[in-house]
């Protein structure tokens, strides 16, 4: 078991620390990025990733705007007031996967409790825009728990991403501190509901270091195959700021593996687990 960190200085293991991306796929990629300023999660976020999931011809696009309504303590994106919906997303962002010849793309946004459908709509005009402009393309789409509205989900079932994903991110006890305006009950009921809905395939993550302990990622991973999840990433919180809450641990590749062969022994369709691991991760495995 690893120590507490009281330090959220003290350096990172070396298991922590990632190679620079390098390959042909990666700079083609890189060079049409910058050259039509396309937007993904993978550089905004500055994914560890980045590099092997641009060489398999994965990228990730945020839609619905760059300002959350919510305020997580684990997420970098902006809070506040978010702009009016750009209806051109779906149309941009389908032509930005065209342009970038993605094979799988991740669709994912802020969440917009502000808006009556959620972002529902423009989230369902986005995949049939990538059906339409680049039907070779297929999409995982990780949605917000759109407050647990069945009708604003069934949008999302209704077009038919390969992969339909909704993070947990954390354990039952640190969700109120992780995921303020979230519920883990709600997430879990989102989660169960797309699969009784005909969804072929789901899909959630969490990040460890925040605090949990070891019994209590079992457990959850334990409720996430009781509703009937097929794939589950698990990877190492890293704090995106100092306004952000700290890292309280790095779990060591051995605990994932442990982790991960849990997840395994219950079923799970394809699981994911260590340290470098995103939501995002292998996702173009996942539609199998």
């Amino acid at each position: 078991m690893n120590e507490i960190l009281t330090d959220t200085t003290i350096q990172k293991p070396k298991w922590i620390r990632v190679k620079l991306p390098t390959g042909k796929n990666y700079r083609e990629l890189r060079t049409l990025v910058d050259k039509y300023k396309l937007n993904t999660i993978c550089q905004s976020g500055s994914c560890p990733n980045m590099g092997e999931c641009w060489g398999e011809g994965t990228a990730t696009f945020m839609i619905l705007g760059n300002i959350c309504t919510r305020s997580c303590g684990f997420c970098g994106v902006k809070t506040g007031k978010p702009l009016d919906v750009n209806w051109d997303e779906p149309e941009k962002v389908a032509r930005s996967i065209k342009l970038m010849k993605i094979k799988h793309a991740v669709l994912t946004s802020v969440d917009r409790d502000d808006l009556k459908d959620m972002g529902s709509i423009l989230w369902a005009e986005t995949v049939n825009a990538v059906r339409r402009i680049s039907p070779g393309t297929t999409m995982e789409t990780l949605i917000p728990d759109f407050q647990g509205i069945t009708k604003h989900i069934d949008r999302l079932i209704e077009v038919h991403p390969e992969v339909i994903s909704h993070n947990m991110e954390t354990v039952k006890r640190l969700t109120r501190e992780v995921r303020i305006q979230a519920k883990y009950e709600r997430s879990l009921e989102v989660l169960s509901y797309l699969k009784e809905a005909g969804q072929k395939r789901t899909k959630t993550g969490l990040m460890l270091g925040l605090g949990e302990e070891n019994a209590e990622v079992f457990q959850t991973i334990e409720d996430i195959r009781n509703a009937n999840v097929d794939v589950i990433t698990i990877g190492q919180y890293l704090q995106p700021t100092k306004k952000h809450l700290p890292v309280k641990k790095f779990i060591t590749p051995e605990e994932f593996n442990e982790f991960g062969d849990f997840a395994r022994s219950l079923g799970f369709r394809h699981v994911e687990s260590s340290p470098l691991v995103r939501s995002s991760y292998h996702a173009e495995k996942h539609i199998h």
